[in-house]
């Protein structure tokens, strides 16, 4: 090979190794990108259920929508929740399991996430902290967690007590290993409480 077209060869590789390289950095921006718009849109979403009892569809093409938004004022965590547990939802925030009480209703309410985006703070939650859950139309219940435990989800399920008032949250185990699909479950469940004239929470 000559050596011109020994150069003209390694302009060609260089080329296309920039190019590469710039379609991975795009790639790697327009993930994020993607998700604030996201969060946007979904912010939008939440203020019209506030205001009119019920949310919209955050983007015309979403086949999920806000049902609640729970705040951990310990950890300091705002999220909306999102209409089903399934994997069209769960990349852009918690999702409500369906067949379980809605956040903030009468009855026992399941809520599913991703263990190292949305559910990362689970790691560090107490017994005894305060959730608080906002329904459309503003209104409030607050929770106090009283359990946490890791489920095999091989040998054991998630027991629902539709007559009690309470708020499950759930993600995958353990924390700092990448098993996709692993049996194990870290289980947090908070039950409903109102607060006492004294100012203190009693459960309800």
């Amino acid at each position: 090979m000559n050596r011109p077209t020994s150069r003209r060869m390694r302009e060609i590789t260089g080329i296309v190794l920039i190019a590469a390289g710039i379609v991975l950095a795009g790639y790697g921006l327009y993930i994020p990108a993607k998700a604030a718009l996201a969060q946007v849109l979904l912010e939008r979403a939440w203020a019209a259920a506030t205001a009119y009892g019920a949310a919209p569809r955050p983007w015309p093409w979403a086949d999920t929508r806000p049902v609640a938004r729970i705040w951990v004022p310990r950890h300091q965590v705002s999220l909306i929740v999102l209409a089903g547990a399934h994997g069209r939802s769960l990349p852009f925030g918690p999702g409500h399991v369906d067949g379980t009480a809605y956040p903030g209703e009468h009855g026992h309410s399941v809520v599913a996430a991703h263990r190292d985006t949305h559910f990362a703070f689970l790691k560090d939650v107490r017994i005894g902290d305060r959730i608080e859950v906002q329904r459309p139309g503003a209104m409030e219940t607050g929770y106090v967690v009283v359990e946490k435990v890791v489920l095999d989800v091989r040998k054991q399920d998630i027991v629902i007590d539709p007559g009690a008032d309470l708020l499950t949250l759930v993600t995958c185990y353990p924390f700092t290993e990448w098993n996709p699909g692993g049996p194990l479950r870290y289980v947090v469940t908070a039950v409903a409480v109102h607060d006492s004239p004294s100012g203190g929470a009693s459960p309800i």
